[in-house]
């Protein structure tokens, strides 16, 4: 019985070896027993020598790729443009265009470009505010955006992951948004200005005006001062800016604050 080492693969040296013994006529099995090669094996490498005159190996040896280069485009452009694109999906579109792979052939295909499966990180869904876009600049540049929100995570997640790239969490298309209804939320006061973020204040359980008035005064005058210093001149974010929701009554403003500091502008 044999009981030579078995080889993965023959290195360079000894097939060159094995061609160099053949060509000064020695046979295949003298050759097989000097280098411990078996028998078939160089028989094997010196017919490879005769067709194609080398021992290195040949292009194109070993299983071919399910997916070439145009079709791992095709995949990266389904994920970019849709991140929440499953592995089953993209498989179903391939196999309608004649491509046939696995859904973990192309869930290896993803990861191998940068676009791993994460969870998507949930952020506040932001409406559009009502603004006044006739103002001038040097209006803006004065005014102090206040707003409060309450946030809450809601249901979950129809996508339990998404592929994306690293630092792309936060894109829209990566992220689940919140919304202001629901039970056990937070209320958040928060402001800003052309020239940074102000203060930011959470409100536990239902905002009355009281509250909202307290706020006010912990807050604004404040942010005013070191906005107004970040800018580097003191007459900015004269202008506080919100909504005309019931809790946010004039008269109660006013005696929150001097009016002749700050002056109340409702979108």
């Amino acid at each position: 019985m044999d009981q030579r080492r078995q080889r993965k693969e023959l290195s360079q040296d000894i097939r060159k070896k094995i061609i160099d013994k053949h060509v000064k006529g020695k046979g295949y099995k003298s050759i097989s027993k000097q280098l411990d090669v078996p028998m078939t094996t160089v028989a094997y490498i010196i017919q490879k020598f005769k067709i194609h005159g080398t021992v290195a190996n040949l292009p194109g040896r070993g299983r071919r790729r399910k997916i070439d280069d145009k079709s791992k485009r095709r995949i990266i452009r389904m994920v970019t443009k849709e991140p929440r694109k499953t592995s089953k999906e993209i498989k179903v579109e391939l196999q309608a265009q004649g491509t046939s792979v696995s859904d973990r052939t192309i869930r290896r295909c993803l990861s191998q470009s940068g676009l791993n499966g994460r969870r998507p990180r949930r952020t506040p869904l932001l409406n559009k505010a009502r603004l006044d876009v006739d103002k001038p600049q040097s209006f803006w540049e004065n005014v102090l955006m206040t707003d409060e929100k309450k946030m809450e995570l809601f249901g979950k997640a129809h996508q339990l992951y998404v592929h994306r790239r690293k630092n792309e969490a936060y894109q829209e298309k990566n992220a689940v948004p919140t919304v202001k209804h629901g039970e056990g939320s937070v209320m958040f006061w928060g402001c800003f200005a052309a020239s940074g973020t102000g203060c930011l204040e959470s409100a536990q359980g239902t905002m009355k005006s009281q509250d909202y008035q307290g706020i006010l005064e912990r807050n604004v005058l404040h942010s005013v001062k070191s906005l107004a210093s970040v800018a580097g001149h003191g007459s900015c974010n004269r202008i506080m800016t919100q909504n005309t929701h019931l809790k946010h009554p004039r008269m109660a403003k006013r005696k929150t604050l001097n009016y002749s500091e700050v002056a109340f502008y409702e979108s």
